[in-house]
């Protein structure tokens, strides 16, 4: 019986904490705020019922804002549908196909690279809703202070998100102040079928990405997730197949797409949860909000919400993490921060894109470490001969100069084409000039 209280306790911090990111990531994304607490439901009670993990929570995320306002600005709101249920059905067909483990194989410079550029976004994105009017700034600073004061309390079971949302709008009510509030329609008018006469190659397109980036982030939080929690792990083909179905949901219903967030897993967690019920409960909470309390949304000011997704993208920067990478290895450092201005300066695609292409050269060239060595009896390699290290192997060979060239190759792990096409033709010419060649080791 006491792990139920548990897991009710936990679904309200949850459910408080997911309340005004549901709705900010909305209205960030140019959608209605009550499309965010739409998918935050689903995720929360049909992802949270399905198997796959056990602590962590779905909703929309702030990692996704960019690819939303981009899609809606690109194709209109109302193909938004199509895209997050064709995202759904492409997640399912890979968790049926088993490539739930291999969105983990990714470099972790590419990672926090990509989720930098989307904090960078993210923060650009809100701050012209800062500097609209000196009272708008001066609410969004009051609440990301109180937000940030209110971690250091002993009161930390109460969000402090909620607290700088709710203290600020009542500032803002009491005082009057003439700033831009949050508009809040019926869901009757926002909840639609998706239109399947807006199905092109463009949307094709854009709900692969989210497909691919959504499963991406929600596979990264399941193993951040599990190193917190003793309970059951994650069983990440079944994840992939759970928030595929949440997807389609939520492309059927015109909502926003859904990933899981490390944000309210984290909390599910430390506020003691025991089992999936905590997760379903917040969806119930959820879902009990948007139908009997919607007016409420109205009083939050713009300014307020902009707060509070600038303080999620800066989070999502990660400044020590990117510290302790640059220290430790610069070449992956220089991944994170090209990844992350391409993701600025073009869109998310392309940075990720490019920036899986680098890590993917940068480790080609740290595994081509190849050692050419000038002895007395003539040449000897150890390492990796690949094509990368080519012009270095051809300077050593013109070096040789010797009438008898012992060559050892017996070091040398790995051997391709190009590095073995360029010995034997440098062999052959040497014997034509008269040398005499022994090869060791091939």
């Amino acid at each position: 019986m006491k792990k139920y209280w548990a897991d009710l306790g936990a679904s309200v911090v949850v459910f408080l904490v997911a309340l005004p990111l549901c709705v900010g990531v909305a209205v960030a994304s140019g959608v209605p705020a009550e499309l965010g607490i739409v998918t935050g439901v689903v995720g929360g009670i049909v992802v949270g019922l399905l198997p796959g993990s056990t602590m962590q929570v779905s909703g929309p995320a702030a990692g996704l804002t960019v690819l939303v306002a981009d899609a809606v600005a690109q194709h209109g709101i109302q193909a938004l549908g199509v895209i997050v249920l064709g995202a759904g059905l492409l997640q399912i067909a890979l968790g049926l196909a088993r490539c739930g483990r291999w969105f983990r194989a990714i470099s972790p410079s590419v990672v926090q690279g990509m989720l930098a550029g989307i904090g960078l976004v993210l923060v650009f994105g809100q701050v012209k809703h800062l500097v609209v009017s000196p009272v708008a700034l001066a609410l969004g600073l009051l609440t990301v202070v109180i937000m940030l004061l209110w971690q250091r309390t002993r009161l930390r079971l109460v969000p402090g998100i909620l607290v700088g949302v709710v203290v600020c709008t009542v500032v803002a009510a009491v005082s009057g102040s003439p700033v831009t509030r949050i508009e809040v329609g019926t869901l009757s008018a926002d909840v639609h079928l998706p239109d399947f006469s807006l199905l092109d190659t463009g949307v094709v397109g854009t709900a692969v990405v989210f497909a691919l980036v959504a499963s991406a982030e929600s596979m990264f939080s399941a193993a951040a997730v599990d190193r917190m929690h003793t309970g059951p792990r994650t069983r990440y083909n079944r994840e992939l197949v759970a928030q595929g179905v949440g997807n389609s949901i939520c492309g059927l219903l015109g909502a926003l797409p859904m990933t899981a967030v490390i944000v309210r897993s984290a909390a599910n967690v430390q506020a003691g949860a025991r089992t999936r019920a905590s997760r379903v409960l917040h969806g119930v909470w959820l879902l009990m909000f948007v139908v009997l309390l919607p007016g409420l949304l109205t009083l939050i000011p713009v300014a307020v919400l902009a707060a509070v997704l600038v303080h999620a993208g800066w989070k999502l920067l990660g400044g020590r993490q990117m510290i302790t990478l640059w220290r430790t290895d610069k070449a992956e450092g220089a991944v994170l921060v090209l990844t992350a201005g391409l993701i600025v300066a073009t869109d998310l695609l392309t940075g990720t894109l490019i920036g899986l292409l680098a890590a993917v050269v940068k480790t080609a060239w740290d595994v081509s470490r190849l050692s050419v060595t000038i002895t007395k009896d003539g040449v000897a390699l150890k390492g990796n001969a690949t094509f990368l290290r080519l012009p270095r192997l051809l300077d050593a060979l013109d070096r040789v100069d010797r009438e008898h060239v012992r060559m050892d190759l017996s070091g040398v792990r790995h051997l391709d084409q190009a590095c073995g096409q360029a010995i034997d033709q440098w062999v052959d010419e040497s014997r034509r000039a008269g040398r005499t060649v022994e090869l060791v080791g091939r």
